[in-house]
């Protein structure tokens, strides 16, 4: 953006930190927001028992009707063995879906220009262990670079325009 600032005059750049920076938008006024490697974050316990529904709620509050929220977030493939906690990184797309319905979004499209089959989602220090973390240093490095990044779900909602 910096590069072409003309073009992006108009971007605003926001933060949303549980519990201190709630506010991302004045209601009603956003076009788009995009979250990346976020949602599993957010139904960890550490950021309260109700963080995943604020989070949709705080977007969906923020955007137009008609706006887009972008998701992409390491996706867990099976929702009935996912570890509710998200504490490996991952969190499965049914379960994105559902939060992001509860809050009102309707699931526009998917993609899977993310998705990394070589994945096979159990590694011991979680998504962290694949690039660009790499958490286990050089043991099996090259087996993780191998890998790539992790399998991720992308995933774009729209709120209803009224």
């Amino acid at each position: 953006m910096g590069e072409n600032a003309k073009l992006y005059r108009d971007v605003e750049i926001t933060t949303l930190d549980f519990p201190y920076a709630l506010a991302i938008a004045p209601a009603g006024t956003a076009d788009m927001v995009l979250t990346f490697r976020n949602a599993h974050n957010w139904v960890d316990p550490g950021y309260g028992t109700h963080a995943a529904a604020l989070g949709f709620q705080v977007i969906f509050d923020a955007l137009k009707p008609g706006g887009v929220l972008g998701v992409v977030d390491h996706r867990w493939p099976d929702p009935e063995t996912e570890d509710p906690a998200a504490g490996n990184g991952y969190i499965s797309e049914e379960r994105v879906i559902k939060l992001a319905k509860e809050a009102g979004f309707e699931l526009a499209a998917r993609s899977d220009m993310h998705r990394n089959m070589k994945d096979d989602h159990e590694h011991p220090r979680g998504v962290w262990t694949l690039p660009p973390s790499l958490a286990m240093g050089d043991q099996d490095r090259e087996q993780y670079i191998a890998i790539g990044e992790s399998d991720r779900m992308t995933l774009k909602f729209v709120k209803p325009a009224k």
